[in-house]
């Protein structure tokens, strides 16, 4: 069994599975959003968002190969290129921090050791930026179908998760706290990040997130 991880990058953003690849989730306004939603324009604003984020900031995410066929995929960036980082009651992410939005090993391939081999590929990059902390919104429960907040089902980490692999709450809220794993140095915050999101992608025993 062959695997390969490699960098996000226009050229491979096709391999995202297919509704990921048209969710704007987190890289655009509530708003903007749903204006890109109904006029059927979400893929193009991805691509457009990943074009800018790598011509300005770099890699913003990693994609892993199984046999050529693509099984998980982790996006992460500085909070000023995540629209909808300011949109949570817990906002705004630490300056200091770089922002995990969205991760996903597909089902198939959970317990593979996959989740272990994107995060190394995460702190590579991320330790190579200085960034002080990693930051996350944590999901609590799940909203009715009704509830314009529904979305958070698929696109937030469940804070449960978080916590059980070493982030702490610095906002706590009843359904979005934001969660945070701090840099105590370059070394121990690249083990420590390997392990917790290792941890995290591989007890995800169904879909929850769906970019």
């Amino acid at each position: 069994m062959s695997r390969r991880l490699v960098s996000v990058t226009l050229d491979n953003l096709s391999d995202l599975p297919t509704k990921c690849r048209a969710c704007v989730y987190w890289e655009l306004d509530p708003v903007a959003g749903e204006r890109a939603r109904e006029c059927g324009a979400a893929e193009l604003e991805k691509e457009a968002w990943v074009s800018d984020t790598l011509l300005e900031w770099g890699s913003c995410g990693q994609l892993i190969y199984v046999d050529g066929a693509p099984a998980g995929y982790v996006l992460y960036a500085p909070p000023a290129y995540v629209p909808r980082s300011v949109a949570f009651p817990t906002s705004p992410v630490s300056a200091d921090a770089v922002l995990l939005m969205t991760a996903r090993i597909v089902p198939e391939f959970v317990g593979g050791g996959l989740g272990r081999m994107l995060v190394q590929g995460v702190a590579r990059d991320v330790v190579r930026r200085g960034i002080r902390a990693i930051e996350a919104f944590g999901r609590h429960g799940e909203p009715a179908s009704e509830d314009p907040d529904a979305a958070q089902v698929d696109c937030l980490l469940p804070a449960d998760y978080l916590l059980a692999v070493g982030f702490k709450t610095v906002r706590p809220h009843r359904r979005t706290p934001r969660l945070r794993l701090d840099v105590k140095s370059t070394v121990t915050w690249k083990e420590d990040v390997e392990y917790a999101l290792d941890r995290l992608l591989s007890s995800m025993q169904t879909p929850v997130l769906s970019r």
